[in-house]
């Protein structure tokens, strides 16, 4: 498509919008500025460089498709070449396994900030900010339980792998001038049926509340739940019900993984509810073909409602995006981008929407009203402020972003074997 072409396209959507009290505007000026925090593990399949081994404890990455990235230094290629095709603000987030280690063990209660210092110095070169996570799966002392797990040897392990990941955090969060965000998830659970649900829920949390007792200004922590986890089926420590009550007492960020959850529930109708309750929501995006399959995201009715309730609660500022899905069946490169642009176009969607209009309507009862606006306001021409948004930032517009992986497949990934 044409420059003028799109430019033109964009001044007839901007005027559409503005006859129903919708600044395109400003709504590509806040879609810039949003951060979404790339994941450093959807370009080497949760790997990571502790040991090169597959993910395992609750996590799967299926697919072989050629070309992943196989060191710290193919996988930075592939972050900024994804980077490259992209509009808008990025940041990256990292797991405790992607440290460099200088081809050394380094145990997960003995990482260090110094294990960390090239990434930061990296992304500062590079325009990107750091998230970071703990890692307490595919180690052999994960088991079934870590930080709940009743043994005090294993149980102290992980609480201090996790109190070092927070002062990771905190490091790169002082380095970059911004609060690096730390998510802790572990897997804990059991495969068949237990009778010490509540035992081990008390020891999940005085280990959470040991480790978030140190005061670390530059790092924000928050807590992801989970339904169940591979193997782990029958019962979660860290299910939705203990992380809502959890975070609630403490005043913690609570982390909304759209994978995590009954295939049947909505997740954007847990966004206001949180809210009313913690300081802060992490999402991670992702889409659950069959439950927590981690599949690429995409513009699909349920990362559009999620968005949609973060804008209508009026808490853009109030929230954190990632992504979260690892595809190892196609292009990862392609994957990247694919699910970026989805996240952006649902993000813009909801910017777009006639709220003034709307809260009106529904204030003075008018319910036909909003049920129609909500209706036409589907078929508004968003895509063309998408192209704009593209084209400002001199990226590609539309399906021009194909050819552009397909070089670097046969330039780079293609010759990975």
């Amino acid at each position: 498509m044409k420059e003028e072409q799109i430019k033109k396209a964009y001044e007839i959507a901007k005027e559409r919008y503005a006859a129903i009290g919708v600044d395109t505007d400003k709504a590509v000026s806040l879609l810039e500025q949003t951060p979404i925090s790339l994941h450093c593990w959807q370009a080497d399949d949760v790997v990571g460089f502790e040991s090169g081994a597959a993910a395992s404890g609750g996590i799967q990455t299926t697919g072989n498709y050629p070309g992943k990235a196989r060191n710290i230094d193919e996988l930075r290629q592939d972050v900024l070449k994804v980077k490259s095709l992209l509009a808008g603000t990025y940041r990256l987030n990292l797991h405790e396994t992607y440290g460099e280690f200088g081809g050394k063990f380094v145990d997960r209660d003995q990482v260090e900030i110094k294990h960390f210092q090239g990434w930061i110095e990296w992304a500062k070169a590079n325009g990107l900010k750091l998230d970071f996570n703990s890692t307490s799966f595919s180690h052999p002392k994960s088991g079934d339980l870590t930080l709940s797990n009743p043994d005090k040897g294993i149980r102290d392990f992980w609480i201090e792998h996790t109190k070092r990941c927070r002062r990771i955090a905190n490091a790169m969060g002082e380095a970059q001038g911004d609060p690096s965000i730390m998510n802790i998830w572990v897997h804990d659970g059991s495969k068949d049926l237990t009778v010490e649900r509540k035992r081990y829920r008390e020891i999940f949390a005085a280990s959470l509340d040991e480790i978030l007792a140190e005061n670390l200004p530059y790092m924000k922590a928050c807590l992801e739940a989970k339904l169940f986890g591979i193997g782990l089926e029958s019962y979660t420590v860290g299910s939705h019900d203990f992380v809502a009550g959890y975070c609630a007492t403490r005043k913690l960020m609570y982390t909304l993984d759209t994978g995590h959850y009954e295939q049947t529930e909505n997740v954007s109708d847990m966004v206001a509810s949180l809210l009313l309750f913690v300081p802060e929501l992490m999402l991670h995006v992702s889409r659950p073909v069959r439950w927590d399959s981690d599949h690429v995201t995409i513009m699909n009715d349920q990362t559009l409602d999620l968005f949609k309730e973060l804008i209508r609660a009026d808490a853009l500022n109030r929230a954190h995006i990632g992504l979260d899905y690892f595809d190892a069946s196609i292009n990862r490169i392609g994957a990247y981008i694919v699910g970026v642009r989805a996240t952006q176009k649902c993000l813009l969607q909801a910017l777009l929407e006639p709220l003034v209009k709307l809260r009106e309507y529904e204030d003075n009862g008018q319910n036909f009203e909003r049920l129609a606006l909500l209706e036409e306001a589907k078929s508004l021409p968003f895509g063309a402020v998408y192209d704009y948004f593209n084209l400002k930032n001199g990226v590609p517009v539309g399906e021009a972003f194909i050819p552009e992986v397909q070089q670097y497949e046969k330039d780079v990934t293609s010759k990975r074997i």
